[in-house]
């Protein structure tokens, strides 16, 4: 990853699944760090009633157990957490709801034809040569330190 590498068109998708009722809170973000995870937990603290408890069982992915997030927790004790040993993706509940892969290709599918019937061409914002120029310093810097 360069300096400058920035991710266009890539989004993390954090999602809660009401085992109960089947419903999904969502929330769709550029990152997938602390930050976001604890931006995820406020958007579900605020949409389930404040009488509920609300198990969370995640994968032990590091995001999950900043220390920030341990700290938000704790003040939040209607937040049991349960972490879902590694390799085990299949314990928790959120992942067999996005299964549905066949469902996942039509919505995608959907999206290119709505965008399809209102096409705008691409446009480059930079010349060719100015690209190439950028790829062949950066190789140079990368091989020849």
């Amino acid at each position: 990853m360069t300096h400058d590498y920035k991710r266009n068109g890539t989004a993390t998708l954090f999602a809660a699944l009401n085992t109960l009722d089947g419903t999904v809170i969502s929330m769709c973000d550029d990152r997938h760090r602390h930050q976001e995870w604890l931006k995820f937990l406020r958007v579900i603290d605020s949409v389930v009633p404040q009488k509920k408890t609300i198990y969370l069982i995640a994968d032990n992915y590091a995001t999950h157990k900043h220390p920030n997030v341990q700290r938000w927790l704790t003040r939040h004790p209607r937040f049991p957490v349960y972490f879902t040993p590694t390799s085990s993706w299949w314990l928790n509940m959120v992942e067999r709801f996005f299964r549905d892969v066949v469902g996942l290709i039509m919505a995608i599918g959907d999206y290119i034809d709505r965008h399809n019937q209102n096409p705008k061409p691409f446009v480059w914002t930079r010349k060719a040569s100015d690209i190439l120029e950028k790829v062949t310093r950066a190789r140079k810097a990368l091989y020849n330190p």
